[in-house]
């Protein structure tokens, strides 16, 4: 058997790869996070399989139902929402797989900060602009943040940044960003993204805080920030379909 875990996406069942798609419909066994993935996205496991929502268990209660399935040599579809690399926490269930010999692939998803981008129709790496995205969040009372990976740490390289878990912290994350971004950087908040009440709320670093508050919106929410979200018009062309630059692809310069 093996336990696959798979990336089911911000939401949007649409979303799903085919591979995911194909995992979820073979495996006997479906584990996924049901406070983050929408039942929609399991509801494809085959007719008699075990699916459990494990949002109110425990590691170790996971752990054992990954137990059971192995001693009976049944596949486990373990589905996380985004893609696992990111904040999934799959490392401490990987660590207990390896311990008991059990194992495990993973399937990769689309993150929620792509399906945001795509949802707002804009790219986050505009040329001379922003080439750079930080993904990364604020510390919480449950875990702390390493000391060297800090919000103003980050800001200092005027990178477009995706900030998780940090609804709360708007105040904070103020504070810290203004003196590098100013005041009028573009910050746009998504709320659930993917899922059919998804929202966005766009502002400033000085304004988003009164207008997420008006939404009364206080979790599951990415924060974006940078000037790359302005969504302007004046900045010049990638250098990719410029015809004056060759490239391996385009070894000529056309026109000459």
């Amino acid at each position: 058997m093996t336990v696959h875990f798979i990336g089911a996406g911000p939401g949007d069942p649409e979303l799903l790869t085919l591979k995911a798609q194909r995992l979820i419909r073979a495996c006997p066994v479906c584990l996924y996070a049901g406070s983050l993935v929408p039942a929609a996205v399991v509801a494809e496991a085959p007719v008699g399989a075990r699916v459990l929502d494990t949002a109110p268990m425990t590691l170790e209660e996971t752990h054992g139902e990954i137990l059971a399935a192995h001693g009976a040599g049944l596949d486990v579809a373990r589905v996380h929402s985004g893609d696992p690399s990111l904040y999934g926490a799959i490392a401490e269930q990987i660590r207990l797989l390896k311990r008991d010999g059990i194992p495990y692939e993973v399937t990769p998803g689309v993150p929620a900060y792509a399906a945001a981008a795509a949802a707002l129709g804009q790219e986050l790496t505009i040329p001379e602009v922003a080439q750079s995205i930080v993904l990364t969040r604020v510390s919480m009372k449950s875990t702390s943040m390493p000391p060297r990976e800090t919000l103003e740490n980050f800001a200092r390289t005027g990178a477009t940044l995706a900030i998780h878990l940090g609804i709360r912290a708007l105040r904070e994350i103020e504070r810290v960003l203004v003196p590098h971004y100013g005041a009028d950087c573009p910050v746009v908040v998504a709320y659930r993204v993917g899922w059919p009440d998804q929202a966005f709320q766009r502002g400033t670093l000085v304004d988003i805080r009164e207008k997420v508050r008006a939404e009364k919106i206080t979790r599951t929410a990415l924060i974006l920030v940078g000037p790359a979200l302005a969504g302007g018009q004046d900045f010049r062309d990638s250098a990719l379909y410029d015809p004056a630059i060759p490239h391996v692809l385009r070894p000529k310069v056309r026109g000459s």
